[in-house]
């Protein structure tokens, strides 16, 4: 892989700014925070000194933390939601590594573990983050009773349902192919099982989820919306442990252990449906030969080479098979692969450096008399990244590195039989190589002000080999040319700033501002109301242009009853550049020369967040309100005036609580509401020879109905000791049964032709589902 030297002189600047000099009469304590219990490092954890205020850090995603001060004797304290506050007595005369092991609340048995009620939502810099613990994931009622990330962050502000049966969700008016999912640091490019039923992250094997709204750290980029960084648990050093779950569709198992105790472990987490089973009981032939399932694999190891280097391996393998007889067929699946070096050059240098590979592709079988097709498409990236962080002391990190991907896009191969009336067809592949450089610094000139900022300057080059056409204004393709394996066609470069701040007016409350420019250099094409396997990615290209987003947003947040409680307001204003969108009837599957069905132009959105959320006590849980608004503008379209996107859906609520009744009981419930999102209708027909014609005026002109829904879920433990468990859980989804519009269709109303109907229809009512747990 060619790295992109543009990048490489860029980092060779920054780098120099990791020297500057170590401050005489100072010392660093290092070292890394883990689980007792399990080994599993802790990601967010608080480290502090007790005799200095404000000398204080988190846990970075390996657990690895870093303070300096000045020369004396300390108490480092280390906290961490969930667990048991630990103190260690250190004494600063020279530089000292320090790892710290805290008690879980499960492994205390009887000892009440009071929750870290911290201010981290007060003090950092960063907006628009959340976080999701893996209780509140579990405990969260959905359909099927399978905890599901995807469908868990959808009820956060700013986030909205893309739909029943639909994956896909919007973040702050973007598209839902801006939003980037990562699992260990590889792209995923379709989370979804079953058309959406089911997200590809198996709850079993996730140890943290965070979702940037925008404002996303300088280390991520190549899309405008969100980031969505999903991590799986490392696995257990300590001792085997063996959990799992089998549902009435559904059954999950997670394996983990040590492969030598305190130096590594590993961790096997794989989930199957099985439809298809109860498909063979049918009586209907067509059925009973008929193909409804996915399964997944999740597998990590990691090992410590020694006190300063350590390596993990992880992997995903996820594939969908739905078939209807011999007559058609679709499956689909992504493979990841993600290999990792820590290492730790000093007390201030840490230093992650990653190779990840990732696969998305589908294919389609269609068998009708003589026509035996085959349709197949693929995504293939290798991708490099050097990612490190200085830390010059409690009050300064910088971050910084370089991240290269090449992009291989297979957009389509169809083969047809020798008897099929149709031609076999194979679009060319489309290369590229997407690369940056970046710089963090996350400041803290005073106790109450917080200041992280930087830039990602972002390189995305065309490569050849391949044609590449230009068309006229008709769409007519005017020119040809050809490039050689290897050739630049064309090079985007984009500098992308990034800055946040927060400022502490109490102990209690604080403001933040923030301002980020996100790139994007590959585009999702979809005419549908919802994501499909089949969708088409495409890259930039001479005559796509990257598609820019610029997000400037203000908030308020404020804690009550010591942390007990958090609240916060944040608004928004994003302006999007290159937006795409696509000529009427457009044609996008299998075409050659999908670019000139294209059309260009802008987009605005804008909105208010509310969020209130209890951390602790029997009852937890959140309240979220979204009022947003979403709009694009494209020539040739609504006369060029701005009309709602897809994403538009103005309201959104979601109310969630747990409540743990007892040592064995715990409750939850959700409800949730928004809008009915911006669809196109005909406003009228006219008849032509007897037959209607329906007569469309605007884009995106009506709406569907509004959507709402109660879930409701309860769980029983009914077998708990020291190392085994067991358990059951009840879901009901649509609590009230309301059959909420998954589409609407018209047609002439049987008994009066001059009348037409609206057929809607409706995908779920209400799902009763039970799951038996269990641990040792």
């Amino acid at each position: 892989m060619k790295v992109n030297t543009r990048c490489i002189t860029l980092l060779m600047l920054l780098f120099p700014a990791c020297l500057w000099a170590q401050n005489k009469g100072k010392h660093t304590v290092a070292g890394t925070v883990k689980d007792k219990s399990s080994g599993e490092t802790l990601i967010g954890a608080s480290v502090s000194l007790l005799e200095l205020p404000g000398a204080g850090a988190l846990t970075n995603a390996y657990g690895f933390y870093s303070l300096t001060a000045p020369d004396g004797s300390y108490h480092l304290l280390v906290s961490f939601s969930g667990y048991a506050t630990d103190t260690v007595e250190v004494a600063l005369n020279k530089d000292l590594s320090q790892n710290v092991s805290l008690s879980s609340g499960k492994e205390l048995q009887e000892v009440v573990v009071s929750a870290v009620r911290n201010n981290k939502n007060l003090t950092q810099a960063l907006m628009g983050v959340q976080k999701l613990s893996t209780a509140e994931i579990k405990n969260v009622p959905v359909l099927f009773g399978e905890k599901d990330i995807l469908k868990t962050i959808q009820l956060l502000p700013g986030i909205e349902s893309a739909g029943d049966g639909n994956s896909g969700f919007f973040v702050r008016g973007g598209a839902a192919d801006q939003n980037l999912i990562l699992l260990d640091e590889a792209t995923v490019y379709n989370p979804s099982h079953l058309l959406g039923f089911f997200s590809t992250f198996n709850s079993d094997a996730i140890k943290d989820v965070t979702v940037y709204k925008g404002e996303m750290p300088a280390e991520y980029g190549g899309r405008l919306s969100s980031v969505l960084d999903v991590k799986m648990n490392d696995g257990n050093d300590q001792h085997f442990v063996v959990t799992g779950g089998l549902g009435l569709i559904a059954s999950h198992l997670n394996l983990e252990g040590p492969i030598k105790k305190n130096k590594g472990s590993f961790s096997i987490s794989a989930r199957r449906t099985y439809a298809d089973l109860f498909l063979k009981l049918s009586h209907d032939t067509t059925l009973k030969n008929s193909s409804l399932y996915f399964y997944d694999l999740n597998l990590k190891a990691d090992y410590s080479l020694g006190e300063h280097d350590k390596v993990y391996l992880s992997g995903y393998l996820g594939k969908d098979v739905l078939g209807l007889k011999n007559q058609f067929g679709i499956n689909w699946g992504n493979a990841t692969a993600t290999f990792r070096w820590n290492h730790i050059f000093n007390n201030r240098l840490f230093s992650n450096t990653s190779i990840i590979y990732s696969n998305y592709n589908y294919n389609i079988g269609i068998s009708s008399n003589n026509d035996n097709i085959t349709i197949a498409s693929k995504i293939i990236d290798w991708h490099f990244k050097e990612d490190l962080q200085y830390y010059f002391g409690p009050r300064s990190t910088l971050h910084f590195g370089v991240d290269v991907i090449h992009h291989t896009l297979n957009p389509g191969v169809i083969d047809a039989s020798e008897s099929s009336s149709f031609n076999g067809l194979d679009l060319q592949n489309k290369y590229s190589l997407e690369s940056a450089a970046y710089l963090s610094h996350e400041w803290k000139p005073l106790d109450h002000w917080n200041i992280t900022y930087g830039a990602r300057l972002s390189v995305f080059d065309v490569l050849g080999p391949g044609n590449f056409y230009s068309y006229d204004s008709a769409g007519n393709a005017t020119d040809t040319a050809t490039y050689t394996s290897g050739k630049i066609v064309k090079s985007y470069v984009n500098l992308e700033p990034r800055f946040s701040t927060s400022y502490q007016l109490s102990e209690a409350s604080s403001i933040k501002a923030a301002y980020a420019r996100n790139v994007q250099n590959l585009h999702l094409l979809s005419n549908s109301t919802s994501n499909n396997p089949t969708d088409l990615w495409i890259p930039s290209s001479p005559i796509v242009k990257p598609e820019i987003a610029d997000q400037v947003s203000l908030g308020y947040f404020r804690n009550f009853n010591d942390n007990a409680y958090e609240f916060s307001a944040e608004v928004y204003y994003k302006f999007l550049q290159n937006q795409i969108d696509y000529k009427n009837g457009a044609q996008l599957v299998a075409n050659q020369n999908v670019e000139s069905e294209l059309l260009f132009g802008s987009g605005r959105a804008y909105g208010l967040e509310l969020f209130l959320k209890k951390k602790v006590g029997k009852l937890t849980g959140w309240v979220s309100y979204t009022l947003s608004k979403s709009e694009i503008k494209i020539p040739g379209i609504n006369n060029g005036t701005y009309f709602p996107s897809r994403q538009d859906e103005p309201n959104v609520i979601s109310i969630v609580g747990m409540y743990k009744a007892s040592k064995k009981w715990t409750f939850s419930a959700n409800w949730v509401y928004n809008t009915g999102y911006p669809v196109t209708w005909p406003s009228g027909k006219y008849d032509v020879n007897g037959q209607p014609v329906y007569l469309y005026t605007s884009r995106n002109g009506y709406r569907m109905p509004a959507y709402h829904r109660l879930d409701l879920g309860a769980t029983v433990i009914t077998r708990k000791t020291k190392n085994t468990e067991t358990s059951w859980t009840f879901s009901v989804y649509n609590a009230y049964d309301r059959l909420n519009a998954y589409t609407i269709t018209f047609r002439e109303d049987p008994n009066d032709p001059t009348q037409t109907q609206a057929m809607k229809t409706a995908l779920f009512g209400i799902i009763p589902s039970v799951t038996f747990n269990f641990k040792f």
